[in-house]
């Protein structure tokens, strides 16, 4: 309380308004116009995030000591980029289970790196409960989603195991109650004059929530179907901000957007070329194994994931007959390969086109409270979310895409649900497929009863 009376003028009779800090939030005094020019009056008073100066290891220092601050920042950039790929094909390596932990521990550095801006915007006013309740709802919504995950791909699993069939059956109510648990503990914890900061708090938690583990929860969906719906995508987004940025260090000389001064249209539009190229050679070269193609799956007898299959014909070669207009330019008529090839064009061009708002987002957002980056956890990269902002809404997008135009009915989930009936429920879908399959004559017909 000492901290709001000192913002407050001194007094202790503040009206609601005044306490609330209206002001301070930005909300009254918000003005159309260049990022650059918000005043300091309609921002909170953040404290300049410690990325501001990035943590660079002393030997790095000294190695680029009598470089430009602008090629220094580039061998930076360029040695942790390296050390980041090498260490993303060792997760590869280990396979879907360390993946999946991967993403798991992505998510919960996001989520802490975005609630830490929230607090220490706020931290003087000393909310109750505010942190906790923040990882109490991120327990609560992983618990739903992870949930949910189990019960769609390892049905056979939970059928096995009968504390899991409980917890399969009414997992939603669980959910619903632990979240309910979380809404009771943020209504008894309103102190009187902080209700509207304290609200907008709780929205604070709800968007971030929503960007970070919402997202988070589809990239582990796109790993199930298969670990190039995981690679590709990833990888994608990788080439494009690495070829934006070397295109743009080089060649950039048109600014592209205000939001990322140092964005120009030379490197967007080199990323896009680049990126469209890196994806349909990448796509060519993972489409020849099984580990990458097929979908993870559960292996009753070891109860490990298991990535073998017969390759479905997205990832068998084809030929294709090339349009009349390319065949007077070139010298052949067809081209042979896999269909994952032409999807991977769309996939690249999503990421070299659209992603990269999800960086123009995050920059939106960090000039909004005045920080440079979320954290300092990378050196010459900021944080774990200036890393991810772009490959969240790409994750989306694969997801989405996967569902519109390539997932198609999964026999083995079918068979997953069939098994979690009753056996009078089982019996009668046998008799309705039964008659549906001799009525269309793939069945023979009865045979006459003997005389």
């Amino acid at each position: 309380m000492t901290g709001l009376r000192k913002r407050g003028g001194g007094t202790e009779n503040i009206s609601d308004k005044e306490a609330d800090g209206d002001d301070r939030l930005g909300l009254q005094g918000d003005t159309e116009g260049e990022c650059d020019g918000d005043s300091k009056a309609d921002t909170p008073d953040v404290p300049l995030s410690t990325a501001d100066s990035y943590n660079t290891p002393q030997y790095l220092n000294k190695a680029l000591a009598g470089l430009p601050p602008r090629w220094k920042n580039y061998w930076i950039r360029g040695v942790l980029s390296v050390a980041m790929i090498s260490g993303f094909f060792l997760i590869i390596y280990m396979g879907p289970v360390t993946l999946i932990l991967v993403v798991m521990t992505v998510q919960i550095k996001c989520f802490q790196e975005i609630i830490t801006i929230g607090y220490r915007v706020y931290h003087s006013y000393e909310l109750p409960w505010f942190r906790t309740l923040s990882w109490y709802f991120l327990i609560c919504v992983n618990y739903f989603f992870y949930g949910e995950t189990v019960a769609d791909y390892f049905g056979a699993l939970v059928q096995r195991e009968e504390p899991l069939q409980f917890l399969s059956r009414y997992h939603r109510f669980i959910s619903f109650a632990l979240y309910l648990a979380g809404f009771c503990m943020f209504v008894l914890s309103l102190v009187k004059k902080h209700y509207r900061l304290q609200f907008y708090m709780f929205a604070w938690t709800h968007v971030t929530l929503l960007i970070v583990v919402t997202q988070s929860h589809l990239v582990i969906q796109n790993l199930f179907e298969g670990m190039i719906w995981f690679i590709v995508p990833i990888s994608i987004v990788i080439c494009n901000d690495i070829m934006a940025y070397l295109f743009g260090f080089f060649f950039g000389r048109t600014p592209l957007i205000k939001l990322s001064p140092k964005k120009t249209w030379e490197g967007f539009i080199g990323g896009f070329f680049a990126t469209v190229v890196f994806g349909f050679i990448l796509a060519y070269l993972l489409s020849q194994f099984q580990y990458f193609v097929c979908p993870v799956g559960l292996n009753s007898e070891t109860n490990g994931f298991t990535v073998e299959c017969e390759p479905s014909d997205m990832f068998v070669m084809q030929e294709y007959t090339l349009p009349a207009v390319v065949q007077n330019i070139v010298t052949w008529k067809t081209v042979t390969m896999y269909p994952f090839q032409i999807h991977s064009v769309f996939l690249s061009s999503f990421g070299s086109l659209i992603g990269p708002f999800g960086g123009f987002f995050a920059s939106g957002f960090k000039r909004a409270f005045k920080i440079k980056d979320f954290a300092d956890t990378i050196p010459g990269h900021g944080g774990i979310m200036d890393r991810f902002d772009c490959q969240y809404l790409m994750a989306t997008f694969t997801h989405v895409y996967i569902a519109s135009f390539i997932r198609g009915p999964n026999p083995s989930k079918v068979l997953q649900q069939l098994l979690m009936l009753q056996p009078e429920q089982q019996l009668g879908i046998f008799h309705t497929l039964h008659s549906h399959l001799r009525a269309r004559g793939m069945l023979p017909p009865a045979a006459a009863p003997a005389e």
